[in-house]
Protein backbone atom coordinates (compact mmCIF):
# COMPACT_ATOMS: atom_id res chain seq x y z
CA UNK A 1 0.00 0.00 0.00
CA UNK A 2 0.67 3.34 -0.22
CA UNK A 3 3.07 4.70 2.30
CA UNK A 4 4.88 8.45 3.10
CA UNK A 5 6.97 8.74 5.76
CA UNK A 6 8.20 12.08 6.31
CA UNK A 7 11.73 13.44 8.59
CA UNK A 8 13.38 16.29 8.87
CA UNK A 9 11.44 18.84 11.22
CA UNK A 10 12.76 20.30 14.55
CA UNK A 11 13.36 23.93 16.02
CA UNK A 12 15.12 26.82 14.60
CA UNK A 13 14.70 30.25 14.31
CA UNK A 14 13.73 32.80 12.27
CA UNK A 15 16.41 33.05 9.35
CA UNK A 16 17.04 29.32 9.68
CA UNK A 17 16.98 26.77 7.06
CA UNK A 18 15.96 23.11 7.52
CA UNK A 19 15.44 20.16 4.74
CA UNK A 20 12.27 18.22 4.39
CA UNK A 21 12.35 14.36 3.28
CA UNK A 22 9.61 12.45 2.42
CA UNK A 23 10.16 8.67 1.05
CA UNK A 24 7.96 6.95 -1.14
CA UNK A 25 6.76 3.46 -1.40
CA UNK A 26 3.89 1.56 -2.63
CA UNK A 27 2.85 3.07 -6.06
CA UNK A 28 5.09 3.95 -8.95
CA UNK A 29 6.87 7.56 -7.83
CA UNK A 30 8.09 8.59 -11.07
CA UNK A 31 4.59 8.87 -12.40
CA UNK A 32 3.19 10.57 -9.28
CA UNK A 33 2.79 14.24 -9.06
CA UNK A 34 4.11 15.09 -5.09
CA UNK A 35 2.91 17.98 -2.67
CA UNK A 36 3.65 19.21 0.68
CA UNK A 37 1.28 20.87 2.49
CA UNK A 38 1.26 22.40 5.96
CA UNK A 39 -1.53 22.38 8.84
CA UNK A 40 -0.96 25.19 11.27
CA UNK A 41 -2.66 25.76 14.54
CA UNK A 42 -6.24 28.03 13.94
CA UNK A 43 -5.44 28.36 10.17
CA UNK A 44 -6.74 26.26 7.31
CA UNK A 45 -3.98 23.86 5.65
CA UNK A 46 -2.04 25.22 2.90
CA UNK A 47 -0.63 23.80 -0.07
CA UNK A 48 3.09 25.07 0.11
CA UNK A 49 4.23 23.29 -3.03
CA UNK A 50 3.68 21.16 -5.07
CA UNK A 51 5.99 19.03 -7.98
CA UNK A 52 4.62 16.96 -11.70
CA UNK A 53 6.12 14.06 -12.64
CA UNK A 54 7.64 16.51 -15.06
CA UNK A 55 9.07 18.51 -12.21
CA UNK A 56 7.01 21.30 -13.12
CA UNK A 57 6.67 22.95 -9.29
CA UNK A 58 4.30 25.08 -8.29
CA UNK A 59 4.54 27.45 -4.45
CA UNK A 60 2.41 29.09 -2.12
CA UNK A 61 3.07 32.87 -2.25
CA UNK A 62 3.87 32.82 1.10
CA UNK A 63 7.07 30.63 0.35
CA UNK A 64 7.89 31.97 -3.08
CA UNK A 65 11.83 32.41 -3.45
CA UNK A 66 12.50 30.21 0.13
CA UNK A 67 11.43 27.08 -0.15
CA UNK A 68 12.41 25.09 -2.93
CA UNK A 69 11.13 21.51 -4.16
CA UNK A 70 12.56 19.13 -5.51
CA UNK A 71 12.23 15.25 -5.99
CA UNK A 72 14.88 11.93 -6.69
CA UNK A 73 13.08 9.28 -8.48
CA UNK A 74 15.83 6.83 -7.94
CA UNK A 75 15.33 7.41 -3.98
CA UNK A 76 11.43 7.64 -4.68
CA UNK A 77 11.90 10.83 -2.45
CA UNK A 78 10.49 14.74 -1.92
CA UNK A 79 12.44 17.24 -0.66
CA UNK A 80 11.53 20.73 0.73
CA UNK A 81 14.15 22.91 1.11
CA UNK A 82 12.90 25.73 3.48
CA UNK A 83 15.49 28.55 3.68
CA UNK A 84 14.91 32.05 5.85
CA UNK A 85 12.07 30.70 7.78
CA UNK A 86 10.16 32.68 9.21
CA UNK A 87 7.72 32.28 12.54
CA UNK A 88 4.53 32.09 10.57
CA UNK A 89 6.23 29.04 8.62
CA UNK A 90 5.29 26.70 12.08
CA UNK A 91 3.30 23.75 11.57
CA UNK A 92 3.01 20.38 10.75
CA UNK A 93 4.32 19.56 7.36
CA UNK A 94 2.31 16.69 5.78
CA UNK A 95 3.83 14.84 2.07
CA UNK A 96 0.46 14.36 -0.28
CA UNK A 97 0.54 12.04 -3.57
CA UNK A 98 -0.42 14.22 -5.71
CA UNK A 99 -1.46 17.89 -6.38
CA UNK A 100 -4.78 17.70 -4.36
CA UNK A 101 -5.45 17.18 -1.05
CA UNK A 102 -5.49 12.80 -0.22
CA UNK A 103 -6.37 12.09 3.02
CA UNK A 104 -5.71 7.92 2.16
CA UNK A 105 -2.25 9.12 0.58
CA UNK A 106 -0.57 10.86 2.66
CA UNK A 107 2.33 10.65 5.32
CA UNK A 108 2.04 11.45 9.05
CA UNK A 109 3.70 15.08 9.02
CA UNK A 110 6.71 16.18 10.48
CA UNK A 111 6.94 19.01 12.46
CA UNK A 112 8.38 22.48 12.35
CA UNK A 113 9.16 25.37 14.69
CA UNK A 114 10.58 28.26 14.28
CA UNK A 115 11.09 31.03 17.24
CA UNK A 116 11.52 34.61 16.90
Amino acid sequence: QVQLVESGGGLTQAGGSLRLSCAASGFIFDNAAMAWYRQAPGKQRELVASITNADKTNYADSVKGRFTISRDNAKKTVYLQMDNLKPEDTGVYICNLGLAWAPNYRGQGTQVTVSS
